[in-house]
């Protein structure tokens, strides 16, 4: 195509997908209002997600709040509702945060993943959802929740998801549990005992939200154990508590009140004293199974091979671990993991 046509041929293939659109010709969109950020030198707070970081263990933590009040009635009140509708906002708030930290904290080792709010409001959303996918606004809010939570698929950092009391992970708000790395789940009984930690999946988690290799979290957690897999699609609608969730394979470890502080402190130590470039290596290839599609060669092969990863300083450098191994001297890391 010669280089004089271009505008003309975009304008064409423009003109074709606006006439298959089942947006309504009468429909405005909505405003994106500016993204409301308040930053501290250790926080960093939006509506519905505040950030905590601790620069001695290099976490930021992750705290997603859940809704104040019941969805809309319908699909037309979301438009009315426009960026303060919940999801959204919580899309918006978790997009801008991962890029936030992706950019300007690159010394932060390991991202923390927990929620707050009440699980039936959170249950309800994800019903709203489903219920009116086919509404032009409501599918696009599902499918920047998709792309959004893509980014923890991708990121370098270490990923981790507590499961705590007074969380809410439930539905597509349960996906930062599948998404990590690991995830550990508060297990025994807790005051009052409505906040005893609960996951509950939704159809939510069986299909709208796939990761870059064109599976579920789910799938791919369970790839090889259809099984397993069908096992955990009859829990849909259930609460499952931390014994549960451990049996069925939705979280990595249950811990009793007695050893999770413990577990937790060691596990935040033992990541952040690690090189950066071997935990990217590790982590980041073991993301994805099954197909492999354009974004698995990209972000799940090609970023991070072992050559990439030995022939880095934090390797092979004066100070790097290889010649460190068996001096008795511990190795000096650049922790920029980005």
């Amino acid at each position: 195509m010669p280089g004089s046509r271009f505008d003309e041929v975009v304008a064409g293939r423009l003109a074709e997908f606006a006439a298959v659109s089942d947006r309504p010709a009468d429909a405005t969109g909505i405003t994106l209002s500016y993204l409301e950020r308040r930053d501290a030198e250790d926080s960093i707070t939006y509506p519905y997600l505040r950030i905590e970081i601790d620069r001695e263990l290099r976490t930021a933590r992750l705290l997603m709040e859940g809704p104040k009040a019941p969805p809309p009635p319908d699909a037309p009140a979301v438009v009315a509702q426009g960026d303060s509708f919940w999801p959204l906002a919580l899309t918006r708030a978790l997009d801008d945060a991962l890029l936030h930290l992706r950019m300007n904290e690159p010394e932060l080792a390991t991202l923390i993943f927990t929620t707050e709010g009440d699980p039936d409001l959170v249950a309800d959303y994800d019903s709203f959802l489903l219920d009116h996918s086919d509404h032009w606004l409501v599918r696009e809010v599902i499918l920047y929740i998709k792309r959004t939570f893509k980014r923890i698929d991708v990121t370098s950092r270490t990923t981790l998801a507590l499961v705590e009391p007074g969380g809410c992970f439930v539905g597509f708000l349960a996906e930062p549990v599948f998404a990590s790395d690991r995830s550990y789940m508060l297990e025994g009984p807790v005051d009052p005992p409505e906040a005893e930690p609960r996951i509950r999946l939704t159809k939510m988690n069986l299909g709208p939200l796939p990761m870059g290799n064109g599976l579920t979290r789910l799938a791919t957690r369970f790839w090889g154990r259809d099984e397993a897999l069908e096992a955990v699609a009859g829990l849909v609608g259930k609460d499952l508590d931390a014994t549960e969730a451990e049996a069925a394979g939705l979280v990595t470890f249950a811990l009793d009140e007695i050893d999770w502080d413990d577990e937790i402190r060691i596990l935040l130590e033992e990541r952040a004293s690690f090189s950066p470039d071997s935990l990217t290596g590790m982590e980041a290839n073991l993301r994805f199974v099954g197909p492999e599609t354009v974004e698995t060669k990209i972000f799940g092969r090609l970023s991070a091979w072992q050559n990439w990863v030995f022939q880095r300083p934090n390797a092979s450098g004066e100070r790097g671990a290889l010649r460190s191994y068996g001096t008795g001297q511990r190795p000096e890391f650049n922790r920029e993991r980005v």
